[in-house]
């Protein structure tokens, strides 16, 4: 049931970004851009926007700019991830990553267009949403995907590496690496309901706890995936000595940490009953996925 509603997210927001892409001037990045950001990928980001817009009944048109520009942010950071000089992967997705597809300065500047992208999507005049909405929400992409957000969190993830580090120092860096832009999403979707600052404050710290999940799932995968499911190598967090709890804490207790976290969030989310339904299924999904 949730791969079905994957799946058809998924093809909803490919099918914008083609769309979207083909609209604009074509450049020598265009085949690099759309090969690093169409076909393959979960777009669970989207999936959960999807899911925080029912609770708030907001119709999916006016959330699909926002989960074009999710993955867009989320593409570059993977383009960017993939490089010779930050993890130097080879495979994403289940194909040759964008730099060995075309090269590495290629990837880097396809990976810089698809981040500023993000931003013309949703300032598009097309999307029809209050000029100060919009603008609430660019600066909060902003500020998730910049230094203090996925850039930051990237730089720490690399500093760490055969570092003894404290539980709250990589939890620290996996919010910003990957909750941060779990925020956005959750926080966008307040701001279009137009909820209370008190109210964005809670989907935003919500967003960052299921981001956080997310990423202690996928350091999971790393040890009991296959490359064939990840779409990606597998068992290479511990080769590169990476900073995650499951290497400082062991598969049992990191487990336990990621298992009450994620009762924690669908604790928060029983105030909304049955709107929040497709969001919890979500959650549930999320930590015992395989791919």
């Amino acid at each position: 049931m949730i791969k079905k509603k994957l799946s058809k997210n998924a093809k909803k927001i490919d099918k914008f970004l083609i769309k979207y892409l083909k609209s604009q001037n074509q450049s020598p990045l265009s085949q690099p851009m759309k090969y690093g950001l169409i076909s393959g990928g979960k777009k669970i980001r989207s999936t959960i926007i999807f899911d925080t817009g029912r609770i708030f009944n907001i119709n999916e048109k006016k959330l699909i700019n926002i989960c074009a520009a999710v993955e867009c942010i989320h593409s570059y950071s993977l383009i960017h991830d993939d490089l010779p000089c930050m993890d130097n992967d080879a495979m994403r997705r289940g194909k040759p990553s964008t730099h060995i597809k075309y090269g590495e300065a290629s990837a880097v500047l396809a990976g810089s267009s698809l981040l500023t992208l993000s931003f013309e999507i949703i300032a598009d005049k097309k999307y029809k949403l209050n000029a100060k909405l919009k603008n609430e929400i660019i600066k909060s992409l902003a500020n998730c995907s910049g230094h203090t957000g996925i850039a930051g969190g990237q730089e720490l993830d690399l500093k760490f590496e055969n570092k003894n580090k404290k539980i709250s120092q990589i939890i620290d860096m996996q919010k910003k690496k990957t909750g941060k832009l779990f925020n956005f999403c959750l926080y966008a979707v307040g701001v279009i309901a137009n909820k209370s600052n008190k109210e964005k404050k809670f989907l935003s710290n919500l967003g960052e706890e299921i981001g956080l999940l997310f990423q202690l799932a996928d350091d999971f995968l790393d040890i009991k995936s296959s490359k064939k499911f990840a779409g990606k190598p597998v068992k290479k967090d511990s080769k590169k000595g990476k900073s995650t709890l499951l290497n400082l804490k062991g598969e049992k207790k990191a487990y336990l940490y990621a298992f009450n976290l994620k009762k924690k969030i669908l604790l928060k989310l029983k105030k909304h009953g049955k709107k929040g339904m497709n969001l919890t299924n979500t959650i549930k999904f999320i930590l015992e996925r395989n791919f």
